[in-house]
């Protein structure tokens, strides 16, 4: 349901929400794993550097999701040419990496070699596989 600017849509977790367009990241590839999700939305998650990367189209599909700074503060990644003119980011400013949070048998995991790289000037996103180091 469109209400002009702004899209209800059905969560889990959250309830429904009413959330501006121009918050909506498109993820033209999908994510891994999920290729027929494309939109999603960041949800802040209470007082924390956590979020939810909360997906329009299945109301059950939200990730965890952070700076990967959060995770490991030493972490670092080069955005090929590639990437960059996919993204169309002319501005590294514009540039916002994060990872997905995971948490296995009490265990905090981060996918570092699946980063979330979207350029927040035009809320378009990727999900890039790195190689092993």
């Amino acid at each position: 349901m469109h209400y002009s600017n702004s899209i209800l849509f059905e969560t889990t977790r959250f309830g429904p929400l009413v959330i501006q367009t121009s918050k909506v990241i498109h993820f033209p590839e999908g994510l891994l794993g999920f290729p027929e999700l494309k939109r999603y939305i960041l949800i802040d998650h209470k007082d924390t550097p956590l979020k939810w990367l909360q997906a329009i189209d299945d109301p059950d599909i939200a990730f965890i999701v952070t700076n990967p700074a959060v995770v490991s503060p030493d972490f670092t990644m080069t955005i090929d040419s590639a990437t960059k003119k996919y993204l169309e980011i002319e501005n590294d400013a514009d540039m916002v990496v994060l990872v997905i949070i995971r948490v296995d048998n009490g265990v905090v995991i981060a996918n570092f070699r699946g980063p979330l790289v979207f350029n927040a000037a035009i809320m378009r996103g990727i999900q890039v596989v790195l190689d092993k180091a």
